[in-house]
């Protein structure tokens, strides 16, 4: 017995086939829109993180410290603030101890009530050949992110 095919029979399996190969298709769209999807909720978990970041660094100062020489024989150390909130209540402290800067020019101008961004402030240092070259600085201040903020410098002459 002949298996015969009518041209109804030829059309149901070509409709099949295209039905089946249309489903693949989609399978194929939807796998890959998933993975577009994840990828998008990962840049913009990213772009979040970063954001929430900026607002963060815009409320902290950044303070930092560096010995400048002067002409030929006159130094000085100058702190200043890099970040983009002001610093309040600026203080020194001296781990190793002081033996350059001139006690009365720091009492003079330390606790320094506030130190805005890019704004500098230069203490007098009376350098010899017996002097340290690294002068470990425990900076203290207050911001806008945190009442207590810490940072040890180690300016070289």
């Amino acid at each position: 017995m002949p298996i015969s095919i009518s041209i109804g029979d030829a059309i149901a399996t070509g409709a099949l086939a295209l039905s089946a190969y249309a489903t693949w298709k989609t399978f194929k769209f939807n796998e890959r829109q998933n993975t577009l999807i994840e990828s998008q909720e990962r840049l913009n978990k990213l772009l979040l993180d970063k954001e929430a970041g900026e607002v963060l660094n815009v409320k902290k100062a950044d303070l930092g410290a560096t010995f400048v020489k002067l002409g030929s024989n006159k130094h000085r150390l100058k702190i200043w603030n890099k970040g983009k909130s002001a610093a309040r209540d600026v203080s020194l402290d001296f781990p190793e101890g002081n033996e350059c800067l001139i006690q009365s020019d720091i009492d003079a101008k330390f606790p320094l009530e506030i130190l805005e961004t890019h704004q500098s402030v230069e203490l007098i240092a009376a350098v010899s050949m017996d002097s340290k070259s690294k002068h470990p600085i425990k900076l203290t201040w207050s911001d806008e992110f945190s009442e207590h903020n810490e940072k040890m410098v180690y300016p070289t002459i």
